[in-house]
This record gives structure tokens, sequence and C-alpha cells, in this order.
């Protein structure tokens, strides 16, 4: 009998399991906690609380190892946002212009997004949970991993071992898999961390009538900006209400004080957040998190990595949740193993996991580079030095964004990148290079562009010098 065990019973440890399920006989998902069966808060994710974007190419990829997970998400009240037309958003660089839709996002409550890729998981009946256990250590050796050891949560009893042909590690941020590899003697994982010291303030809010289903709303921070970096989103989620998170670099990080609360977002770039939040009524206390740090683990640059056991989601790479990409990551890269196991049709297959762990890390890398490319900047940011070819990176990101408020082409060919549809080599064409070079083909906005009935919904004040977009 074919066995594999994820780690993990979150978004990517379900997805894993959703991608292997194929190809074996059972898979055993290892969970500290017991998972709640509605869209409920899971213990151990605190980071459920703030707002989570869902990009076109995580969603693409859930759709396609978990057939209507769409639907499901809309039918319960999920937000589908056409892209750029759904949303308005202030760059770095100035307002971004609401072209014709051409890419899409899903915005909901992280608990809802998670129920239902859970139930569609865990109706296939090859897939079982095994809670209240944590893995302590890996079986095997430096070439070959057969299995884990594991204890129960509670402390009572010995520690276990279970085989298996295939262990994937998607145990999330905490994840020990560098560790368990250095007790195999694999101990040469390049890393690479980058903390801008974020904090993270979220409230939820009931909507304005009229106003459940507006577009994402994100004024975003300018890290060229002498002092931290501050910024704020608003999504509408499920049974007519808004998620508002606010975010700020170290010095300059919100509070859980619910009168600072509006206060901040009134005295971002611009007080649009603000001034919307002000008319709306709170519906709960403000929830903090301070884990926000950037890490990537270079897993596929080891020497030595052993058959039988892959790293996925968060255990490759965490990034600052202000640019919505890890659900994403985590998605393709769980479609990445199903692509390898198809290809090959065994788990057993001689270097299936050395391929799986290269191929998730292109979606890694894409990710990486946007995430960075912005946060080197922040004076305060701590971690390794930014390199000459990153500071390169950085200045190019930021001419394409600004060619990007005014050109049509360039915010397809960003928008290609960000909601991960396409790798950022998407940004290398000769088109876009040119593009860049030209520069934006209108003029900059001076203020958001919400149309009529959006300020009317939205209870704002008429603008008398709103512009045509």
């Amino acid at each position: 009998m074919l066995r594999a065990i994820v780690i993990g019973g979150g978004m990517a440890g379900m997805l894993a399991a959703a991608a292997v399920s194929h190809a074996v006989d059972d898979v055993i998902i290892i969970e500290r906690d017991e998972l709640p069966d509605g869209p409920r808060p899971r213990k151990g994710l605190p980071q459920a609380r703030h707002i989570h974007i869902l990009m076109a190419g995580g969603a693409d990829a859930i759709e396609d190892l978990l057939p209507g997970s769409i639907d499901r998400w809309l039918a319960e009240g999920a937000h589908r946002h056409r892209l750029t037309s759904g949303m308005v958003a202030l760059s770095p660089e100035g307002w971004y212009r609401r072209w014709r839709p051409t890419h899409y996002l899903v915005t909901s409550s992280r608990d809802l997004l998670d129920h239902v890729v859970r139930s569609q998981t865990l109706k296939n009946h090859r897939i079982q949970v095994l809670p209240g256990r944590q893995v302590t250590g890996l079986l095997g050796s430096r070439s070959r991993v057969s299995g884990i050891t594991l204890s129960r949560i509670t402390g009572i009893g010995a520690d276990e071992e279970m085989t298996a042909n295939l262990v994937i590690d998607a145990s999330g941020r905490g994840s020990r898999a560098a560790t368990w590899l250095a007790d195999l003697g694999i101990t040469d994982i390049p890393e690479h961390t980058l903390d801008t010291g974020l904090t993270y303030a979220t409230r939820i809010y009931r909507a304005h009538r009229g106003a459940e289903s507006i577009p994402v709303i994100n004024v975003m921070a300018d890290p060229r900006s002498p002092g931290p970096g501050q910024a704020a989103a608003l999504a509408p989620i499920e049974d007519g209400q808004w998620i508002v998170s606010l975010g700020g670099t170290r010095g300059g990080e919100p509070t859980d004080n619910p009168e600072d609360f509006t206060r901040f977002a009134l005295d971002l770039r611009h007080p649009l957040i603000g001034q919307i939040i002000s008319r709306a009524h709170p519906l709960t206390d403000v929830a903090i998190t301070r884990s926000t740090h950037n890490r990537r683990r270079y897993f596929e640059k080891t020497g030595t990595w052993p058959e039988g056991f892959i790293a996925l989601g968060d255990a490759i790479a965490t990034f600052n949740p202000v640019y919505g990409q890890g659900m994403s990551v985590a998605a393709q890269g769980a479609q990445a193993l199903r692509r390898e196991l198809n290809r090959t049709g065994d788990v057993r297959s001689v270097g299936l996991s050395r391929r799986v762990q290269r191929a998730a890390a292109g979606p890694v890398d894409a990710a990486w580079a946007l995430a960075t490319a912005q946060d080197i900047h922040y004076t305060d940011a701590h971690g390794q030095a930014p390199t000459w070819q990153d500071r390169i990176v950085s200045a190019f990101t930021s001419r394409l964004s600004r060619t990007a408020t005014g050109s049509f082409f360039m915010a397809t060919a960003m928008t290609d990148v960000t909601t991960m549809r396409k790798g950022a080599t998407r940004l290398a064409r000769p088109s876009v290079l040119g593009a860049a070079l030209l520069g934006p083909l209108r003029p900059p906005l001076t203020e958001p562009p919400l149309t009529e009935r959006e300020r009317i919904v939205l209870q704002l004040k008429p603008d008398n010098e709103r512009q045509n977009v």
C-alpha cells in the first residue's frame, strides 16, 4: 500500500493532500489541533483575522486541484472582483486607473476560504486527518526519508513512528524542516530574511447599505519616503461586512486601541479608507499580528535532497502579507506536485522530490522578487543587506509601476505577474521594456478613481475636482 503523509492541516496541507491523493492509497494529514467543521477560526492561525486576498493564479490552481471551489466560495458569500476595474489602488507611484477587466481576485474571510478547501479535500475517502499530534522528526537518511516520528500534543505516551512513501511538510511559518533535515545530515540550506517590522491591525465593519460589493480599496505605503511605511486595505467579505487592515513598519505601527484605528487610516498618504470607516459601524475589536517577516529557504539549492520528502507553502517561504501572495504560492506549489505526479505516475519515482522542490520554487521566486523589491527600501528593515541586483530589480519594478498608472498595456502585464498568472519573466519581454522606456501614456490621477454611485454608497462628500477616468 502506498502512503503519503502531509504535515499540517491548513490550506497548504489540504491542497498538498488533494494533489497527491490520486497517486497513493492513503493520505494522512498530521495536525496539532482539532479542525473546525465550518467557516470558523482555526487555532494556530492568528493571521487569519486579517485581510486575505486570493489572487487569480492561486484561485485558478485551487480550482484545478479541487473543481467547484470558486463557485462554493461565491455561494457562501465571497466576492469575485474583476481587475483592474474592481480595485481602487494608490501605489507608491500614484493612483492606478481602473481599466477594462482582464483578471480577477477573490475576497472573503480566511475562515471561509479555508473551510471550502478543507471540505472539498476531505470528501476524498483516501484522505484522513490525525489531530492532536506533532511531528518530532523524520525517519530515514540524507538520501531517503521513509516516514516521521510524532508525539501527542498532550505529552501522554511515547513517540510513535509512521512510515510513508512520501512526506510533505506543509506546516507553515513554524516549519522545522531545516532542523529535521540537519538531523539527517543535510545542513547546506541557504536562507534569506528581510523583516520590516510590519505590524498588522484589523477590524471588521458593517458595510453601508448598498455598499456590500464595493471594489477592493488599497492605499499602499511608499517605501522610498522618509520614515516608516504605513498602509491600509478595505475589502468586502461575506455577510454584508467589510474587513479593514492597517499596516505599519518599524516605528510606525498601528496599535490595538480602537480610538487610534480610524485616526491611523486618516493620516495615510490619502485619507480615503479613514473617511469611509469613520462613518461605518465596527463589529469587532482590533486584532494585532506582528509575525510578518519575509523568509526564503532555498531547499532546491542543496547539494543533497532526500527522496520521499517535499516542503511546500510557508515551509519554503513566508512573505510580507501586504502583498497577498502566500495562499497563491501554496496552491501553485501543490499544483506543481500534481503535475510531476501525473508525469511520472509513481510517488516512488527516482528524483520526484527534487523535481517538485525545484518546480515549487518558481512561484516562490516570483513572489519573493515582488515583495522584497519594495521592502528593501524601508530604512529600518532588518536582514541581509540588499545586493546591487536587488536594487536594480527594485528600480525596474518602480518604473513599471509608474508606467502602469497611465498605460493599459503595462497595467495588464503587471497584473499578469501580481495575480500570479504569469511568472516574473513576463516583465522582461521586449514589448514591456519598450513600454517602460516610453512611460505612462496618460497624466497622473490626483484623486481616487471612484464612480458617482460608489461615492454615494460610501457616503463620501462630492469631489469638485473629480477626474474622468
